[in-house]
């Protein structure tokens, strides 16, 4: 394996949002992209704003064995398959690394069936936007936000350290490392679990024109509710059991509420909106400077 430096030569594979946005601040610090993705109008618009070299909608050996490094956007189950069919076009010694919203099936079984020259460093950048493709990636979504390596006992040192190099390259403010089962767990509940809230939000009532006399805080508390289907099903699916239990944690802690309010015991309600809001601050994004 190279060193991660300004010769490294990076290599997306999904040229969506978060595809994009890598490219855009990878390109923007220096470094060499190319990418490979479905759609030519995509590559069109990422050459014209200078978020990569050159691109490919198909795949072949010339643009796979080019790269150093390759980062794969991509559903979890495209993942898979585009391992299982052209993994034998990897250079020796190339280092791959992925963006996927769950981990643990997702990374045993890229580990399981991958070539022994060739390794797999999986992470998560916990940052993104409702709305999906190139046209919409952003890297500024990157500052401030949460970059999670999930080593295995596979991983090399080295490994490791080049993609904890990617994540301070791409601008993240806290980078850590979680096994793949503890990621799993801790993503059901601070991402799953919110989007599953924000979709039974906007389908528990539908009264005509509601939307004529909302504010900001339900705005707010339903972004996420603008959502890839497709994707987003894939993943809850991926982690069931984990994402099952926080949403039993959460219909209790949620009645608990309730009958607080039906006993009218305000200064219960209250104690928890204070408990609330003292741990809310705690999630704010550090400033960037920091």
């Amino acid at each position: 394996m190279k060193p991660f430096d300004k010769n490294t030569k990076i290599l997306i594979v999904g040229l969506g949002v978060i595809g994009g946005s890598y490219a855009r601040a990878l390109s923007r610090q220096g470094y060499r992209v190319r990418c490979i993705t479905k759609e030519q109008k995509d590559i069109d618009y990422a050459l014209s704003l200078g978020m990569i070299e050159k691109g490919s909608t198909e795949v072949t050996k010339e643009t796979v064995e080019w790269a150093d490094l390759v980062v794969f956007a991509l559903y979890p189950h495209i993942f898979v398959e585009w391992i299982k069919q052209y993994q034998h076009l990897f250079r020796r010694g190339t280092l791959i690394t992925d963006v996927t919203g769950v981990k643990s099936r997702i990374v045993d079984e890229v580990q399981g069936i991958l070539r022994p020259d060739v390794e797999f460093i999986a992470a998560h950048p916990m940052a993104g936007r409702e709305s999906s493709g190139v046209e919409y990636s952003d890297d500024r979504v990157f500052v401030g936000a949460n970059y999670i390596i999930t080593p295995t006992e596979r991983n090399t040192p080295e490994a490791i350290e080049v993609c904890h190099r990617l994540g301070e390259i791409l601008g993240f403010a806290r980078i850590t490392q979680l096994s793949p089962e503890e990621h799993d767990r801790m993503i059901a509940f601070l991402s799953q679990l919110t989007h599953c809230i924000a979709v039974t939000l906007m389908t528990a009532n539908d009264t005509p024109m509601l939307e004529q006399y909302t504010g900001d805080s339900f705005r707010d508390l339903t972004r996420i509710a603008k959502i890839n289907d497709v994707m987003w099903s894939e993943l809850f699916l991926l982690n069931r059991e984990a994402l099952l239990a926080e949403m039993d944690a959460f219909a209790d802690e949620f009645d608990r509420f309730r009958t607080m309010l039906r006993e009218e015991d305000g200064e219960g309600m209250r104690d928890v909106m204070r408990r609330a809001t003292a741990r809310r601050m705690l999630f704010d994004k550090p400033k960037a400077n920091q």
